[in-house]
């Protein structure tokens, strides 16, 4: 996979997490962008290895929470 199409996957994956970050947890659109941003898990995301730019919204989304659970 080139690195372009790696890039697009993360932002359309980023794009799809940022509105479930501000229901989930009541934030603004640059709350949620800058939760998700320097969270672990988009680190993951980042993460060529890990593959996860590959997954649903939903499964991050259920990996980000976990990150933030008390």
């Amino acid at each position: 996979m080139i690195q372009q199409e790696r890039q697009f996957l993360i932002e359309t994956l980023c794009e799809d997490l940022i509105p479930m970050i501000m229901m989930e947890f009541k934030m603004t659109d640059k709350e949620a962008i800058d939760k998700l941003y320097t969270s672990n898990t988009f680190s993951k995301i980042e993460d060529e290895k890990t593959g996860l730019y590959y997954q649903s919204a939903v499964y991050v989304f259920d990996i980000f929470k976990e990150e933030f659970a008390s």
